[in-house]
């Protein structure tokens, strides 16, 4: 039997070795490696793939997140309300720009923001609402909208897990994860649906005097070289991986149907499992699945995780502390017990392997051996 991947780069690149192959070269052939036209290509395909006006392209997905902050004039000492359970990076560049992370709870079946929690968060001091598409599918996004007109603060969406998702409004309207906020954010790391072979990331919004911001301050906040308009950052997508991504994005639909066939699969056979929750669906949002993930109940996580590894099938746990509880956000005066969801989670999920390429004899493995453990 091979070597089980929680996620299998090496075998998707080899199913379109020619296509990339190709695209690096014509790069490298032109050596137009920083700013080059495959830049622009690739940003005009996205936007057309999901339905964003502007899409401006970065280095990674961080950095859009801090641009997209910056472009949206939040000043120090201003709140930034984001969930307790995500990556550090939402909350890192809040702290880095010296504004102030408010944590929210999230709702433990579909690890989305708690929006019944939103507005008691919200003071006079409040920026703007960072919802997270964690593992692939979108937020309440209607109700964190409203909310936030009502208030007047901004809304960046994290799309960095989500990226193909759909979102479904209750006027039948439809639009993609990181199209509906003032500014989406998302990642082209190399594991996420859309990644490629190094760091990436982009921001996408509808409003054009917004976007020219974001490119300025993406370019060291120059509009004309050596002209510099306000105060910016160095963070370039390279040519070089935006030629990898624009072959990748061709592709993109087809690897969301296989992830969601491996979800499929999971589901059957974990559904009545009296130890084992699957990922419940948001009602109104499609799933990309960028994790599978589920949550072990009544036996110990950490064990089914080592079991796992001694049979040669590889988990992960995102995240095993939430942000509250991190060193690096203590100064804040959150106490264990002030996040009871995000916590509990934090003991109980548990990725497992999905990607595009997945085949059904290692799925059906990956099973059997969780199921053994339970015998």
């Amino acid at each position: 039997m091979r070597s089980i991947q929680m996620v299998d780069l090496k075998s998707q690149y080899e199913a379109i070795k020619t296509e990339v192959d190709q695209a690096i070269q014509g790069v490298i052939d032109t050596t137009s490696f920083i700013n080059g036209p495959k830049v622009k290509e690739f940003s005009d395909a996205l936007a057309s793939y999901t339905g964003a006006k502007y899409v401006v392209t970065c280095g990674n997905g961080t950095d859009a997140l801090q641009i997209a902050m910056m472009g949206l004039g939040f000043q120090p000492g201003q709140e930034v309300i984001v969930p307790a359970f995500t990556y550090v990076a939402t909350a890192e560049v809040i702290a880095l720009l010296g504004l102030v992370p408010v944590f929210i709870d999230v709702i433990d079946s579909t690890f989305e923001l708690d929006i019944t929690q939103l507005e008691s968060k919200i003071t006079s001091k409040t920026a703007g609402i960072v919802p997270v598409h964690l593992y692939g599918q979108c937020s309440n996004m209607e109700a964190i909208l409203a909310v936030a007109k009502k208030h007047n603060i901004k809304v960046i969406e994290d799309t960095a897990q989500a990226i193909g998702a759909n979102y479904s409004f209750s006027d039948g309207t439809v639009k993609q994860a990181g199209t509906m906020g003032d500014v989406g954010t998302t990642s082209f790391f190399p594991s996420k649906n859309l990644g490629c072979y190094g760091d990436g990331g982009a921001m996408f919004t509808n409003d054009g005097k917004l976007a020219e911001k974001l490119r300025m301050i993406a370019n060291h906040g120059q509009q004309k070289k050596y002209h510099h308009h306000i105060v910016g950052v160095n963070s370039r997508l390279d040519t070089l991986q935006a030629a990898i991504l624009n072959v990748k994005l061709q592709h993109l639909d087809r690897y969301s149907a296989s992830r969601n066939e491996v979800a499929a699969r999971y589901d059957s056979a974990f559904t009545d499992h009296p130890h084992i929750r699957i990922p419940k669906r948001a009602v109104n949002s499609t799933h990309a699945f960028h994790q599978y993930t589920i949550q072990v109940e009544g036996v110990s996580r950490d064990e089914l995780k080592s079991y796992l590894a001694e049979k040669g099938v590889p988990s992960m746990v995102y995240y095993p502390l939430p942000l509250h509880q991190q060193e690096a956000y203590l100064n804040l005066g959150y106490q264990k017990g002030d996040f009871p969801v995000a916590e509990a989670l934090c003991e109980m999920v548990l990725s497992l392997p999905i990607h595009t390429e997945m085949k059904v004899e290692d799925q059906e493995y990956i099973i059997e051996s969780i199921n053994s453990f339970f015998k």
